[in-house]
C-alpha cells in the first residue's frame, strides 16, 4: 500500500520484487498503515514474497496501528544480516528512547491483536460516511481502500484557485480546515486536490459535513 490509499496488487508486487532481483537492490517498505487496508484486496507485504526476506527492510508504527500518534514508536523486521547494519545506524541517529512505550508495544502486538485488526472496520464506516457526503456536496472522491486520509478533487465546485488558496478558503468561510496535496510534493504539478482524515469521532465528521454543506448550499 502507499500513503495515497492504494493497495498494491499481487502482480505489482511481483513485479517490484523481479526489479529488484535483477538490479540487485533492497527495499525499505513503509507499511505503518497495514492494518489500516478498509478495501477487500488484502494487503501483502514485500518482504513473504520469494527472495525478498533478506531484500526488504518491513517498517511498522504504534502510532498509526495503535492510534498513539504521540508515542513515536516504530519498529522494523527484517532478515538478521539486514537488522544488523539499521541497528548500527540507529545507534548513532537516535539519542534517546523510551524503553517503557517499547515494551507497551511489544505486549500490544503479541497480545491485542482482536483490537488492532478490528479497527480497520471502524474506519471504514468513517470513511463511507464522509465519502457519501462530499460526493454529495459536489467533490470528486479519489478513491481510498486503506490510510485514513481522503484525498478529494475540488474543481467540479467552481473553485477558482489553487489548492492552497482552497484550504483557505474553507478554513476561514466554511470552518473546516483540510490539507493541501501540493504540500507532498517537491514541485506544484498537483494543484487540485485537498485531503480530509476521517479518524475522528463520529459527532466531530458529522460537524464538518454539516458546516461544508451549510457553506457550498448558500455559496
Amino acid at each position: 500500500m502507499n500513503p495515497t490509499g492504494k493497495v498494491y496488487t499481487a502482480e505489482e508486487l511481483n513485479l517490484i520484487a523481479d526489479m529488484l532481483r535483477r538490479h540487485d537492490a533492497y527495499a525499505i517498505c513503509d507499511e505503518v498503515y497495514e492494518h489500516l487496508v478498509l478495501g477487500e484486496a488484502p494487503h501483502i507485504p514485500l518482504i513473504t514474497l520469494p527472495g525478498m526476506a533478506e531484500r526488504c527492510v518491513r517498517i511498522g508504527s504504534a502510532g498509526k496501528t495503535f492510534s498513539m500518534t504521540g508515542w513515536k514508536v516504530g519498529y522494523v523486521t527484517a532478515a538478521p544480516d539486514l537488522l544488523a547494519i539499521v541497528a548500527k545506524a540507529h545507534q548513532f541517529l537516535v539519542f534517546t528512547t523510551p524503553p517503557n512505550l517499547q515494551r507497551a508495544v511489544a505486549h500490544g502486538l503479541d497480545n491485542e491483536v482482536a483490537w488492532y485488526s478490528g479497527l480497520a472496520g471502524q474506519l471504514r464506516a468513517k470513511r463511507d460516511y464522509l465519502e457519501a457526503h462530499l460526493s454529495a456536496i459536489g467533490f470528486d472522491v479519489l478513491t481510498c481502500n486503506s490510510t485514513y486520509f481522503m484525498n478529494v478533487d475540488f474543481r467540479p465546485l467552481g473553485f477558482n484557485g489553487g489548492d492552497v488558496e482552497f484550504c483557505r478558503h474553507l478554513t476561514l468561510e466554511a470552518g473546516v480546515t483540510v490539507v493541501p496535496v501540493s504540500a507532498l510534493y517537491s514541485d506544484q504539478s498537483v494543484e487540485h486536490l485537498v485531503r480530509f482524515c476521517f479518524c475522528k469521532r463520529d459527532d466531530v465528521l458529522q460537524g464538518a459535513v454539516e458546516r461544508l454543506e451549510a457553506h457550498f448550499t448558500t455559496s
